[in-house]
């Protein structure tokens, strides 16, 4: 029967995954990202293809599917716009072929995602699944018809980085991204940017995580926080739906764990559609925090 092998490398965790035709996970495992060393980086994903390798038995020459938060430039062959950043400028796919001794295949973290789901999750069915990765940071995938569309320039789905809409008077005055560029969706809706935008308003340093939790104990500052998530989410997603009208939503990352985000979360995004009358579904991803490990897997399956 054939195997897939698939890494995802998260800003805080490094997932191996070995899958079979029929969709059963085989042998999982995760180490630490040592996210500030490329050549530890490389190291790391060498040793959970080697325990994948040898806890199922795979040939060394069987491929890898890899999901990173950034692409590879089809022109130089470098990674670009990876918010894990001593990946940008590195020849990773060479490397990584050099290392693990077999053909490997790079995508985008959120691409991963989108094509996870589509083949066999939330998204399942669908001709058009749009994927949100919102935890470290912030990006967006594109799946057509159980294949990955990554776009002329690898930028397809590139949602993290486009500025927030229709910005309230407070919302103009923000940090700049690690991009470069001031707005960017990736400074509201990422983990971090949760908690920066609660300390703003508050003065209080409170993690997304300790934010849920507050705000199921009745907290009203930690709600407000969380409402005013929505409400940018909700604006973002807009832009998604008049732009791609896709058949779902799917919702990964930590912020996808906020169960309150979705209670009317369609009806908020009809508000800043073009047409008001919308009924795209917003769905957290079936497969959790391991679709990207197994939308990585996929990108042999074809």
């Amino acid at each position: 029967m054939q195997h897939y092998l698939g890494i995802d490398l998260g800003g805080t965790k490094t997932e191996v995954a070995v899958l079979n035709a029929d969709s059963e996970m085989l042998f999982r495992h995760r180490l630490p990202t040592p996210a500030n060393t490329y050549p530890a980086i490389l190291e790391t994903i060498a040793t959970l293809v080697q325990q994948a390798r040898q806890s199922v038995g795979l040939a060394t020459s069987t491929p890898v599917g890899l999901g990173i938060p950034g692409c590879v430039d089809a022109r130089t062959g470098l990674v670009r716009g990876a918010n894990t950043q001593v990946l940008n400028g590195k020849p990773f796919l060479k490397d990584l072929e050099t290392h693990l001794k077999c053909g490997v295949r790079v995508e985008n973290d959120a691409n991963c995602l989108a094509l996870s789901e589509a083949v066999d999750g939330a998204a399942r069915g669908s001709a058009l699944a749009f994927a949100v990765i919102a935890g470290t940071g912030c990006g967006g995938g594109l799946a057509i018809h159980q294949k990955v569309w990554s776009g002329r320039n690898a930028l397809a789905g590139e949602w993290g980085h486009n500025p927030l809409p229709w910005p309230s008077q407070d919302e103009l005055a923000v940090p700049r991204c690690w991009c470069g560029q001031t707005g960017c969706l990736e400074s509201w809706l990422s983990g971090p940017a949760v908690a920066a935008d609660h300390c703003r308003v508050t003065g209080e340093h409170c993690s997304a995580p300790q934010l849920v939790e507050r705000a199921g104990q009745g907290d009203v500052a930690a709600f407000n926080t969380l409402s005013r998530l929505k409400d940018r989410l909700a604006r973002a997603l807009a832009q998604v739906v008049n732009l791609l009208d896709p058949d779902v939503i799917v919702l990964g990352g930590g912020i996808s764990q906020i169960h309150l985000l979705y209670d009317g979360l369609t009806e908020l995004i009809s508000r800043h559609t073009f047409s008001r009358a919308v009924d795209t579904p917003v769905r957290p991803a079936l497969h959790g925090d391991s679709s990207g490990v197994r939308g990585a897997a996929w990108l042999w399956r074809s």
